[in-house]
């Protein structure tokens, strides 16, 4: 069964936008994941086709209805549905590599693009949405957010990737962030590759990159060293 993903968004035509293209988009057309744009104002019941209202108890800006988005998410995801259901928002967990990896280990996902103010509390409640943030930052909607979780999934995917062990050595896949990288020429600027990754002793190589990912975490994001064995 292939990764299947369904974007709730009031901008369907934004995807699937830099997914259609690179390992992604050879994917998407080979069939390994399918993406299904649905436009929430097609749930919309008045002509006007209104998806927002003011907020209870006043307030500056919009908020999305819980009975238009509703119909929305029942629509796209039916009793039955295995796939989880995400709402991309600013206050959501943080999204990290491990839940990128369980996603990705999965069916698919509804994603719900959030606009305006915000969503009704109610239908986040009545439909189990969980809530994802993409960083400590306001987007102008989800659908931003949601292009870069597809993409962190869809490249994890069995068969995307030409070469599976590059996903394993990355930033974050094992709590560091990755070590630097160096390739040809031997010199550039006057700037010479270390001289270990050029010796051919792979335990030396190894320890270098695990001492330089540490170094960099500690610089970086001393907070992901915090929970890191350090190597001896």
């Amino acid at each position: 069964m292939s990764f299947s993903a369904s974007v709730l968004t009031l901008y369907p035509e934004m995807f699937p936008g830099a997914l259609g293209v690179s390992l992604a988009g050879r994917a998407l057309e080979a069939g390994t994941w399918s993406l299904e744009a649905i436009q929430i104002r097609d749930f919309a019941t008045d002509r006007h086709r209104t998806v927002d209202d003011t907020p209870a108890g006043g307030g500056a800006g919009m908020v999305m209805r819980a009975d238009v988005l509703a119909k929305a998410i029942d629509h796209s995801s039916p009793p039955g549905d295995p796939r989880p259901r995400l709402l991309m928002s600013p206050r959501g967990k943080p999204l990290t590599q491990v839940r990128v990896r369980e996603l990705a280990a999965g069916p698919g996902a509804v994603i719900v693009c959030g606009r305006f103010e915000g969503v009704d509390q109610r239908v986040i409640d009545a439909r189990g949405l969980e809530e994802v943030s993409v960083g400590d930052f306001i987007l102008s909607g989800g659908e931003p957010a949601a292009l870069v979780l597809l993409d962190a999934v869809v490249r994890l995917l069995p068969g995307v990737m030409g070469n599976t062990v590059s996903g394993d050595e990355e930033s974050f896949e094992n709590g560091l962030l990755e070590h630097p990288h160096y390739t040809r020429p031997q010199e550039f600027e006057g700037r010479q590759i270390p001289e270990v990754l050029t010796s051919g002793n792979h335990q030396k190589i190894a320890a270098w990159r695990r001492a330089e990912s540490e170094r960099l975490t500690k610089e970086r994001r001393p907070d992901l060293l915090a929970a890191q064995p350090l190597v001896k």
